[in-house]
């Protein structure tokens, strides 16, 4: 008689979900660690292999389908939202995650992304930013910073650049937060809480391209400039940042403004604590939009606000309907009001 083998309660590692393919990602560039820190992320999510399913569109990002050891579809650019959804509705029970790149995310899949935030599908949204066109050879994107220099725009770029997190606060979203593909620690935390967060949780990940858009981020990342460019946020805690956390983050008037305590009057109690549980957008969208050299960038969980999911209300629908139709079948349907026989 066959052995079978009960695989939903084997406990998985990160090489169970290691693909046999070659990574073929420039040499530092920051996907790796992403890769990474996914690979880190699933064996703790207590999540039967089989029900993993990884989507993506075009782009240098949208390789990783072939790098995890899941189910997955490499979809057409700027369409991966529209593909993971279908996915979600059609079998709640999977853990979908999109992956996607700055240009596929909010280019040609600029109305997905909003429509995405907007309707609140269960699912993980990875959205590697480097502010480039990587897999096309350089050229500018729709986050690249203005006066930008290259391929597509040698005289430098006209256009203000995009900020993700404002836009998915704007459209509605439920989800965002911002990690750094320097910190494997860190975004393997806010991968798993955004797993955990029932709705379309966004990740916005600052990823360096070494070769078209290097040091891109390096303001946030570097070694020099981190400490005072980085804002770690925790739930609860005070918004403090700096060597020793000697800096933090306080309301004034209708402004955010980067304060040192102890001077000036400025004491711990001033500090504005983060939610980021609030309904309100306002604080969050303040938060998405703080940049260096003025104000640190805010990283980790920005927003988190727990509401209903799109596939719980289709189904609800669904269910529903069965319950009070009179039709039970594709047979009862068909048989229905005027029918008539063919000799």
């Amino acid at each position: 008689m066959e052995n079978i083998v009960d695989t939903e309660s084997l406990t998985l590692t990160k090489m169970d979900f290691e693909s046999d393919q070659m990574v073929k990602w420039c040499p530092g560039c920051g996907d790796h660690a992403i890769l990474r820190a996914v690979e880190n992320v699933f064996p703790e999510l207590g999540i039967p292999k089989d029900d993993f399913v990884v989507v993506s569109g075009i782009g240098c990002s949208s390789r990783f389908p072939y790098y995890m050891n899941t189910y997955g579809i490499h979809g057409i650019h700027g369409r991966a939202a529209a593909l993971s959804t279908g996915i979600k509705l059609t079998n709640p029970k999977l853990s979908v995650w999109m992956i996607s790149g700055d240009g596929d995310s909010m280019a040609i899949g600029g109305n997905h992304f909003i429509h995405i935030a907007r309707r609140n599908p269960d699912i993980n949204y990875l959205m590697f930013n480097n502010k480039i066109y990587g897999l096309t050879k350089g050229q500018y994107s729709p986050t690249t910073p203005k006066g930008s220099k290259t391929k597509t725009s040698p005289q430098g770029t006209f256009e203000p650049p995009f900020n993700p997190g404002e836009l998915v606060i704007g459209a509605q979203g439920k989800f965002f937060a911002r990690v750094i593909d320097t910190n494997l620690k860190l975004m393997s935390k806010v991968f798993k809480e955004a797993a955990e967060f029932k709705g379309a949780s966004i990740v916005e990940i600052l990823a360096n391209c070494v070769i078209f858009q290097n040091k891109v981020h390096s303001l946030i990342t570097s070694k020099e400039t981190k400490e005072d460019n980085q804002l770690i946020l925790e739930e609860g805690k005070p918004m403090l940042f700096g060597k020793e956390n000697k800096k933090g983050i306080v309301m004034e008037g209708r402004h955010l403004k980067a304060v040192e305590v102890g001077k000036n009057g400025v004491t711990i109690d001033d500090i504005l604590v983060h939610d980021p549980r609030t309904a309100d957008t306002g604080i969050h969208m303040m938060l998405a939009s703080m940049a260096p050299p003025e104000l640190p960038a805010a990283i980790g969980v920005i927003r988190a606000v727990k509401t209903v999911t799109l596939e719980d209300q289709v189904w609800d629908s669904v269910n529903d309907v069965k319950k009070s139709s009179p039709f039970k079948s594709v047979d009862d349907l068909l048989n229905s009001g005027n029918t008539w026989e063919i000799d």
